[in-house]
């Protein structure tokens, strides 16, 4: 179906089809609930490449502990990130943070309700200021995701590559062109919810769909050829040495991440990457002295774990370590830290380091371990 075709009311027509079939399908989620700007700020963060099921899990408990922009704002950073811990991308939390405080101090606390104003807070791009600015304040501004996306280009036959700059911005504006005068807010959630429920990248079922008869993949068979995408390149995988340093009293060694590093402001068992051709003692020796400027002995083995991130994936290879030379101090990290494995999990972590921490406390490798 080319959209030029299209007669302002046939654009209604489809316009309606997708709202009317939302207000009898729309999952019951939380953040569809005492909506205000700060919940559905929230929300969008959280939902941000992440699943409506997974950010179910933490909304409410988020929200709980802080109810408003002025809690969130006067919290320690680390508090944050501790609730937010198992959600993934923590640059997300970050900036949560990070703009509630410039609400606070520039804005009394209010969330701007203008397009441009939204977009130029931390974390907010096209589609988060555009699903904020027309859910929580009615503007008419589409919000293109992943799967509003995945339903124009099926509906459109539209085969041009979704990741190139050029195509994203024909999509959102077939997307401002079809949204209604009113309530383009519930328009834009229903074509999401369209996309996620129905739309699905793979076995979409098109006999549920309100605009099955207007798609052009449909008719094509071409639906899950559709949208187009560039081959991904091998994502590479790295070997990654970690040490729980295991001091006389039994308390462990644990650094602090700098903010601006892959997980900031996480704490983690110090270590990192294995370079070519090196061991991974000899690579947790070197790390040792690079992170916290210590010599460390490397025992025996605690644990391996595998985890696999956006770009790449790591086989996390823990030791039990020991102390021989030198006094922490953060060279290359934001902090250092003596805590006792009880007390591990105060602190937010990454799931790797996460992972780590309950096979420690677990198996009680936090005695008689010295290598």
């Amino acid at each position: 179906m080319d959209l030029s075709q299209l007669d302002s009311q046939e654009r209604e027509e489809l316009a309606r089809r997708v709202m009317d079939w939302f207000a009898g399908h729309a999952r019951d989620l939380p953040w569809r609930h005492d909506r205000t700007p700060y919940r559905v700020w929230v929300s969008e963060m959280m939902l941000q490449q992440t699943q409506a099921a997974t950010v179910a899990r933490y909304y409410q408990r988020f929200l709980a502990r802080f109810p408003t922009i002025e809690a969130l704002a006067a919290a320690p950073l680390e508090e944050v990130l501790k609730l937010w811990e198992g959600l993934g991308y923590y640059r997300r939390a970050r900036h949560l943070h990070q703009a509630a405080r410039q609400l606070i101090a520039a804005n009394d606390g209010r969330l701007p309700a203008e397009y441009d104003a939204l977009k130029s807070l931390p974390g907010v791009g096209t589609y988060t200021a555009g699903a904020i600015g027309s859910i929580a304040f009615g503007q008419r501004v589409a919000a293109v995701d992943g799967n509003v996306r995945r339903v124009l280009c099926r509906v459109l036959s539209i085969d041009d590559d979704v990741t190139r700059s050029a195509t994203r911005r024909r999509l959102e504006g077939i997307a401002t062109t079809l949204l209604p005068d009113q309530d383009a807010g519930t328009f834009n959630e229903a074509l999401i919810e369209l996309g996620a429920t129905v739309c699905t990248s793979r076995n979409p079922t098109c006999q549920l769909c309100p605009v099955a008869d207007l798609c052009g993949a449909r008719a094509a068979n071409e639906q899950e050829a559709l949208p187009v995408r560039r081959p991904r390149g091998k994502r590479p995988h790295y070997d990654v040495a970690a040490a729980v340093t295991i001091g006389a009293d039994g308390a462990i060694l644990v650094a602090k991440r700098r903010l601006d590093d892959m997980l900031g402001g996480l704490w983690e068992f110090p270590g990192g990457k294995c370079e070519d051709g090196e061991s991974l003692p000899v690579c947790l020796m070197r790390e040792m002295e690079e992170e916290l400027g210590v010599t460390v002995g490397v025992g025996s083995p605690l644990t391996v774990v595998e985890h696999a991130y956006t770009h790449f994936s790591i086989t996390l290879h823990a030791f039990c370590c020991r102390l021989i030379g030198g006094q922490p101090c953060c060279l290359d990290c934001a902090d250092f830290r003596w805590v006792f494995p009880s007390d591990l999990d105060e602190l937010p972590m990454s799931a790797a380091d996460r992972r780590i921490a309950q096979v420690l406390v677990r198996k009680g490798e936090h005695r008689g371990t010295d290598p």
